[in-house]
């Protein structure tokens, strides 16, 4: 197999703030918003989530540099065909290598720089049973109890993006849409799966048709009837390349996709049947994500603003306000934006029995120390985020009601490779400023002033504990057939700063230094977009000062959760932070989001225009 150059940097974090005081950063204030975002940001935000290769380069060489003003493009066609392979090989064995290959590639263009592996941290009231979450981390509070109450009173972030489940990409966003919306499948409390709107599901021999048996007197949340044929519409609308679905992409393993997706209901909506391009070990896991939830049509192709002169414009406007109609345990019936959130129990969903808690209500806020303050004086029985100064005390008392536990997924610094950062350089010279900054991170000491709750150093993008989609093995390790160019850490680059490295890579890109400073006529200058937060605020002072060691300056921009997110997308920044919690256990999951036509493809990646 390929042996890869290193490189890159690694750093843990979390939500921990130790305020990078020993490197005196410049002063940038923060308060929140999902730490832990799928922007995938996610699941998916979410939400939500690099290194060289000696494979074949997925940036061909360029002899001369770009002209100045001009931000040099690479193809891409070559990551894209290579998923696309990975997504129809049955040999499961050439797959994982094919997976391999396609880390390789991305890691090559330094535009992914891992930081750590995310856990998950929250709070909760002791008295609150039957709430469980999973390693994606999708949270159901519809099976809680809490003592003799009927109320639960949650934050989870501020404002969230979007409701519609097709749309969302963001973790609050999909922790709301499983808690309002079903889907086929359901992930139970101890890891399993199982049909959920569904009652039984058949599996041709071939692993290619899937029929799905549909409850009897299924039921939206106004009363009418729900069957096979709304989620035959549903799933052809998320797929659409109309809707434009940031997710749709996960339909791809469905024949016809995009717009003659395979899926057909039966003439009685009683059963739903789905024909896959090649067998798909985590089919199910799709049936159970947010994107794959039936939405009512009626509803989202009356609401206003949805169609302008005969064109579709916002397919999520049936969503943007409480009332919508959904067929989960819960409905929403009030939304004071950027305020709160009011849930009640949806009296027609198929499980209402088993739904103890009548109402949620949701703070919508991303002021941790406003929301630590109201979780301690009783306000609230949930929080999602922990302030950075706070986590240490709960570590050394051991309250029994903070919580971490394990999840799939990377925290990381995202480069834009179409930034005006990188203009007049070739893509050689671009890729090598990408990793000169990557080397330059001192992990450990935010490994040991930020991070506090046990998170792992990121030495590559795809998580640590993810299976290699032939069974339990885990893909991050070396082995007969792959080799990490650090095969003891399985990493693409070294766990420490290398300062020397990063200085030899300045220079390969066109940089000149005096001294240890990159010299006044070729100085660097980096705005970094990230959202609210006391732990986002404090990584970046972090890096800010790492930076400052060649005279790179960094400006922190500090913006809203839906701000932040929109801005990334378009592409709308230099660097940014970012996170991404796996959907699924499985890699492909971590690397199909980087294709040119992802709506997840926030590094902008084979989208240039010159």
């Amino acid at each position: 197999m390929k042996k890869i150059i290193a490189l890159l940097l690694a750093v843990i974090m979390v939500f921990s703030l130790a305020a990078c005081s020993k490197k005196d950063p410049a002063s940038t204030k923060g308060d929140d918003a999902e730490v832990a975002t799928k922007d995938g940001e996610e699941p998916g935000e979410t939400e939500e989530q690099g290194e060289p290769a000696d494979t074949e380069d997925a940036e061909p060489d360029q002899e001369e540099p770009a002209a100045e003003g001009v931000v040099a493009s690479f193809d891409w066609t070559e990551f894209d065909t290579l998923v696309n392979n990975i997504r129809t090989n049955v040999d499961l064995k050439e797959r994982e290598a094919q997976m391999h290959q396609a880390e390789d590639m991305l890691m090559e263009t330094g535009a992914i720089c891992p930081l750590y592996y995310y856990n998950d941290v929250y709070m909760v009231k002791e008295g609150v049973k039957g709430f469980y979450s999973n390693l994606s981390g999708f949270k159901y509070f519809q099976f809680a109890e809490l003592g003799d109450n009927s109320v639960m009173r949650l934050n989870l972030a501020s404002e969230p993006d979007k409701l519609d489940p097709a749309l969302n990409t963001s973790m609050d966003g999909a922790v709301l849409c499983i808690n309002s919306f079903s889907g086929l499948m359901i992930h139970n409390p101890d890891g399993s799966m199982s049909p959920d709107l569904a009652e039984k599901v058949e599996m041709s021999e071939d692993g290619l048709t899937y029929t799905f048996t549909m409850r009897d007197n299924l039921k939206w949340s106004d009363g009418k009837p729900l069957d096979a044929k709304d989620v035959e519409y549903s799933w052809k609308r998320a797929a659409s390349t109309e809707t434009a679905a940031d997710y749709s992409y996960m339909f791809s393993v469905i024949k016809g996709y995009p717009d003659d997706l395979a899926v057909a209901a039966s003439e009685d909506g009683k059963t739903f049947t789905v024909e896959l391009e090649a067998p798909c070990p985590y089919f199910f896991d799709l049936c159970a994500f947010p994107t794959f939830y039936p939405v009512p049509k009626e509803e989202v192709e009356s609401a206003e603003g949805y169609m302008k002169d005969g064109k579709l414009v916002n397919p999520g406007a049936w969503a943007n306000e409480a009332g919508f109609t959904s067929n989960g345990a819960y409905k929403l019936v009030e939304w004071k934006h950027k305020e709160s959130m009011v849930y009640e129990k949806n009296p027609n969903y198929h499980r209402a029995d088993e739904v103890k808690i009548q109402r949620l209500e949701f703070m919508l806020s991303d002021d941790e120390a406003v929301i630590y303050n109201a979780y301690r004086d009783g306000s609230l029985d949930f929080i999602d985020s922990v302030p950075t100064d706070e986590v240490k005390n709960l570590l050394d008392s051991k309250d029994p009601e903070f919580h971490i536990v394990d999840q799939l997924g990377t925290y990381f610094v995202i480069f834009n490779v179409k930034s005006n950062m990188f203009a007049g350089k070739t893509v050689e010279q671009a890729r090598d400023m990408r990793h000169a900054l990557s080397y330059m991170i001192d992990r450990e000491y935010i490994v040991d002033t930020v991070a506090q709750t046990g998170q792992k150093i990121a030495t590559s993008f795809i998580p640590a504990g993810m299976f290699d989609g032939r069974g339990n093995e885990p893909f991050k390790q070396s082995d007969d057939d792959f080799q990490y160019p650090f095969p003891e850490i399985a990493g693409y680059y070294p766990e420490e700063p290398d300062l020397e490295k990063a200085k030899e890579l300045f220079i390969q890109a066109g940089f000149e230094f005096d001294g240890d400073k990159l010299s006044a006529s070729t100085p660097l200058h980096i705005k970094y977009l990230t959202n609210k937060s006391d732990a986002h605020a404090a990584i970046a002072e972090c890096i800010q000062s790492d930076f400052a060691q060649f005279g790179i300056t960094m400006e922190i921009s500090l913006q809203d959760w839906d701000t932040t997110l929109a801005e990334r997308k378009a592409g709308n920044y230099d660097v940014a932070r970012h996170g991404w919690i796996a959907d699924f256990n499985d890699p492909i999951n971590m690397l199909e989001m980087w294709m040119t036509d992802s709506g997840n493809n926030d590094a902008q990646f084979g989208r240039f225009d010159n």
